[in-house]
């Protein structure tokens, strides 16, 4: 466990080393297309890309049905805690809440999934 917590620490503090110098590497690199006189190039003056209202039209249910559905799950796996076919022995059947929860989970997103294409159909 030790060993796991030291990986993810060194790969983080690499990751942010690696954002921090492309960072200032496009800035460097923007710069100088500039003083070329290319500002059309260096991408600076466009307008951000509006996201597409498609993507998120209800935001409200996806998340309720995920923290429904999150919730859920929770109260399954200690349902499944107390009547005994769950035991936390030893780490024994430790992956099989988190297999439940990221079910449940999975299914909040599916479910707002068909309900917006099914929304969307009947626009059509």
């Amino acid at each position: 466990m030790e060993t796991l917590g030291t990986i993810i620490i060194v790969g983080t503090v690499f990751y942010g080393v690696y954002y921090l110098i492309k960072g200032y590497t496009d800035y460097l690199l923007k710069r100088k297309i500039v003083k070329a006189g290319h500002i059309e190039k260096a991408g600076i003056l466009e307008a951000p890309v509006a996201p597409s209202a498609e993507a998120n039209r209800y935001p409200s249910l996806k998340w309720g049905l995920v923290a429904l559905l999150a919730g859920a799950g929770l109260i399954l796996i200690e349902i499944l805690r107390n009547t005994g076919a769950i035991e936390f022995i030893d780490g024994k059947d430790t992956f099989l809440p988190i297999g439940i929860e990221l079910v449940a989970i999975s299914l909040g997103f599916l479910i707002y999934f068909f309900i917006v294409n099914a929304k969307g159909m009947k626009g059509r």
